[in-house]
This record gives structure tokens, C-alpha cells and sequence, in this order.
């Protein structure tokens, strides 16, 4: 089932305009990494207020993360990149340049601002006399290690643990709304307890619904982390900037899309700055593509790239044959291609949507580039896309203009033939045959939008899913187009892997 978030899609385009527009009182703009671990001569933009950076492990997060946090002098460059003698000799002249905004220093125009390692120590030379640095909050994975396992709550696990009548503090309704639109939990009736004099040491209570205490000790890690979140960035000032890392640490993946969703919604509320980094597929799910950066051996990828993706990209993978595609209706033909071969090891070939024909050449031509990565990989883009094919480089043009009408309109050319078949594959009745042929020629005669073909097809039969019926036209093109088939491998026809290495695919 197609995702659709809760986050109206003219909401998100307010926001974009508001980026491109540049009205906030303090933004983060651009970042250019000059030089930072694998990092060399790359930049990111932060195009809506709410940026994921998504990643395999050690793919370089965690960097950018930390050069956003350098920005702003509230944060201390050790927090991200401590320095631990002559063992992390390789900080010498690390450097990140930003673009900035803040209209209390310049209202018509951006800002620059240059973060350096150099001597061993960071220069952060910038600070403008009465200016206000902005409030920036970052959320390491240690907010989710569980209350007995922090060392400062040991003093409330006994027996005698009480605190003041006045050190107690409700859960306030924009907070307990807040949990309640990520978690799916009611927490009006729990409380905030200030452990210390000065408010450094807190712990949560709670109440089942039978009237029940209990303290945070009992508490899910996840569930503990994002109360606590929740607290700070519903009184958060306005304009901050929110770092948080790995945002799905804890949470089940529906509470991860809710809690995109949730910052989202803080963003428009309270005009907040948010990036974090994440391994899951689901934190991207209500982000538009430019609000997504992936990264991968050293460079920096706009656009909606899955962690599969990533993996391919910087070789984490067992493949031999990595293909790059353009969106998910491409890798669904390109596999069904690859299964329509005698012999093709498909376990030993990955196919990728890019969302995007740029984003596959880019990432394509990438991966190429990169000596670390042994395995070979090829680009197909679209009939209409504006790239450019290179027998050079393995880019290759699949046929037609749109793959969704290509296929369709294939299919319809052979429709006397194979009704009956297409029905089946529908999971409609043989006999029904007739009925099919209509439905389908039908929907492309009153067609506008070759996308929502299939769709269109599904809904009339009786609300089939699209993709079983694109699966269906992909299969059945397949069967009956043998030569188009082998016209489109043919350019990259030695590098798919056999289940036999003596088999030969038939020419």
C-alpha cells in the first residue's frame, strides 16, 4: 500500500517556499565539508526544515551531524569530535564553511561562517558584538539507555525515594499530545519529577488507568526517550536547531513515521530547524526528496535512496550485478527481465530505484569512481529521461518514452492473444477474458497520466492492488516480447551472473 502521511502535502511546499524564500530569523543553510574524515569538497543543502541524513554504519552521519552542531558556538566541537591524542592525528585541518541565516546580524542577506581544526584545537572566531547565539539541542542514541541503567537515577532506586510536593511537575497537554501522536499512549495523568536542587537530575512517573504509579524504571526505553524530547522541544525557542541521532533508536518502525511526522509539525509551529540521522526507511517516508541527503564512501546524495541502495553503493553487498533504475515501476520491469532468462543467478544481482534518473547516474557514475567497490553496476534510465547514455560508462536507455505506457500499450498490441492470460494474472476468471480487453482499452483511451495506469486498471476490476496489476503487463510483456527482452540486456549481457558459469543466456 502506497504511504500517505498525515503531514498535507501543501503544508510540506509551505515550507520548502519558506526555505527558498529564506524567511527565518536563524537557518542553516548550506554546510560545505572541505575536509572531515572521508569527507573532501562536498556540501549540503538543507532545503525544507526538517533533513534526514541516512546511512550505513560508519558511512559518515554522524560527521555531518556534528559539522551542523559547529555552527553555532552553544555546541562545544568535542561533543562530535573529540580529539584523542596522536591517535586522531587525521583531525589536522579539518574545515566546514557555512551559509547561514540570522537577521539580527544581517536582515537582508545570508551569512558565512568558517569552523576550523588546525594546531589542535577548533577556531570558532565569529561571535558579532549583542548578537543572540542560537539555541541548538542535540539528542545523542544515549537517551534511550534505560532509567537503571544511568548512573545519576541509582539515588531514586530505593525504597525511601521521595521527592517535594513542589519538585513535581504534570505532564503539560501539549507534551501529552505530542506522545499521544507518536506512541498512541495517553500520558495526562504522568509527572515530571526534579530529583536535584537544580533540576539537572529528573525522573517520570506514570499512572496506568487503574490509578496505578509507577516510576520511569518501568518505562520502555523508546517510550522514556520520546517523553522526554517531547518536554524540550515543546518549549523550545523559537528558531533553534534540533539535532538528533539515530531518531528511530527504541521507537517500532509506525512510531518513527510519527515522530518525522511530529517534528514536521514543530517546524511549521514553532519555525524549528531539525536534522537527523537515521538507518531506517520508514524516518524518510514523510519527508520530501530534497529534504533527504544520503551518504556513502565520502559523498553526499540528495534524494529519496533507500539503505539497500546505500549498501550497493558503497559495495556493502554480496551482488555481483548492481543495476541502478529510476523509480520503482523500472526495478519491477528490470527484475522481471532478469527472471524471464534461462540461468540468471537472480540472488546474485540487486536492483535499485533512485527516485530519479539524475540521482541514478549520479550515484551510478559514483560507485564507478570508487576503488574500494569490486563489484560492476549499471545505470538504465528512462525513454524520456535528460540524461545521457554512455556504452563507456554502462549507462543504458530502456525503450519507449514512459516505461508505464510502454509496457501498457505492448501489452494491448498482443491483447487478442493473451486476454485470457492477462485475466488470470488479474485474478479474474478466464471467461472473463472479454470483459478484461475492454477494461483495459478502455482506461487508455480515457487516460491522461501514464502513471496511474495500472491503478486506474486495479480500481475497475474490482480495486486489485497496482502493483499486482503492473507485476501482471510486466510478466506478460516479458513472455511475449522475447526479442525485446534480449535487445535490452544485450548491452551489459556479459556481466550478469549465471547459476552456471558453462551456461550461456540464449543470444
Amino acid at each position: 500500500m502506497e504511504f500517505k502521511s498525515e503531514i498535507r502535502l501543501s503544508k510540506v511546499n509551505d515550507l520548502l517556499e519558506k526555505v527558498q524564500k529564506r524567511s527565518y530569523g536563524k537557518y542553516l543553510l548550506k554546510i560545505s565539508l572541505e575536509k572531515a574524515r572521508a569527507f573532501k569538497e562536498k556540501s549540503i543543502t538543507f532545503d525544507f526544515p526538517v533533513t534526514a541524513i541516512v546511512g550505513v554504519n560508519g558511512g559518515g552521519k554522524t560527521t555531518v551531524l556534528g559539522a551542523a552542531a559547529c555552527a553555532y558556538k552553544t555546541v562545544k566541537p568535542s561533543l562530535f569530535f573529540a580529539k584523542s591524542g596522536r591517535f586522531d592525528s587525521s583531525m589536522q585541518n579539518w574545515k566546514f564553511e557555512y551559509e547561514l541565516i540570522d537577521k539580527e546580524i544581517k536582515k537582508s542577506d545570508s551569512i558565512r561562517r568558517i569552523a576550523k581544526f588546525a594546531r589542535s584545537k577548533w577556531s570558532r572566531e565569529w561571535k558579532v558584538e549583542g548578537e543572540k547565539e542560537r539555541v541548538v539541542a542535540v539528542f545523542g542514541v544515549s537517551r534511550t539507555v534505560p532509567a537503571n541503567e544511568r548512573p545519576e537515577l541509582k539515588q531514586c532506586a530505593s525504597n525511601t525515594f521521595d521527592v517535594a510536593p513542589e519538585s513535581i511537575d504534570e505532564i503539560s497537554s501539549g507534551v501529552a499530545k505530542a506522545v499521544a501522536s507518536i506512541l498512541d499512549k495517553d500520558i495526562s495523568a504522568f509527572s515530571f519529577l526534579r530529583v536535584d536542587t537544580r533540576g539537572r537530575v529528573t525522573l517520570l512517573a506514570g499512572q496506568t488507568s487503574g490509578g496505578d504509579s509507577y516510576s520511569e524504571f518501568h518505562f520502555g526505553a523508546g517510550e522514556s526517550s520520546i517523553i522526554r524530547m517531547a518536554i524540550k522541544l515543546e518549549t523550545i525557542p523559537e528558531n533553534s536547531l534540533v539535532l538528533i541521532e539515530e531518531i528511530e533508536n527504541g521507537l517500532h518502525p509506525v512510531a518513527t513515521v510519527r515522530m518525522v511526522e511530529y517534528l514536521i509539525d514543530l517546524a511549521i509551529r514553532r519555525k524549528i530547524q531539525v536534522i537527523f540521522t537515521t538507518h531506517s526507511n520508514d524516518a524518510l517516508k514523510p519527508l520530501p526528496d530534497q529534504a533527504i541527503w544520503a551518504v556513502a564512501n565520502g559523498s553526499l546524495y540528495q534524494g529519496k535512496l533507500d539503505i539497500g541502495s546505500l549498501r550497493a553503493i558503497s559495495g556493502q553487498i554480496d551482488s555481483q550485478l548492481v543495476v541502478f533504475v529510476e523509480d520503482i515501476f523500472a526495478k519491477t520491469w528490470v527484475e522481471e527481465i532478469l527472471r524471464s532468462l534461462p540461468g540468471v543467478a537472480m540472488d546474485a544481482v540487486s536492483v535499485h530505484a533512485m527516485e530519479g534518473d539524475g540521482t541514478a547516474v549520479t550515484v551510478h557514475r559514483g560507485r564507478k569512481l570508487d576503488p574500494s567497490v569490486s563489484q560492476p553496476s549499471v545505470c538504465l534510465i528512462d525513454g524520456d529521461s535528460k540524461q545521457h547514455e554512455s556504452v563507456t560508462d554502462s549507462i543504458h536507455r530502456l525503450p519507449g518514452q514512459s516505461p508505464e505506457s510502454y509496457i501498457y500499450d505492448k501489452v494491448i498490441e498482443k491483447l487478442d492473444d493473451i486476454s485470457g492470460e492477462l485475466a488470470v494474472a488479474l485474478l479474474r476468471p478466464y471467461e472473463e477474458e472479454a470483459k478484461v480487453a475492454d477494461i483495459v482499452r478502455s482506461v487508455r483511451n480515457t487516460n491522461r497520466d501514464p502513471y496511474v495506469l495500472y491503478s486506474q486498471v486495479g480500481k475497475k476490476l474490482g480495486f486489485i492492488p497496482e502493483a499486482r496489476v503492473r507485476e501482471a503487463f510486466i510478466s506478460l510483456w516479458a513472455r511475449t516480447f522475447k526479442d525485446e527482452v534480449q535487445a535490452i540486456i544485450q548491452p551489459f549481457l556479459n556481466k550478469i551472473p549465471l547459476e552456471n558459469t558453462q551456461e550461456r543466456i540464449a543470444r
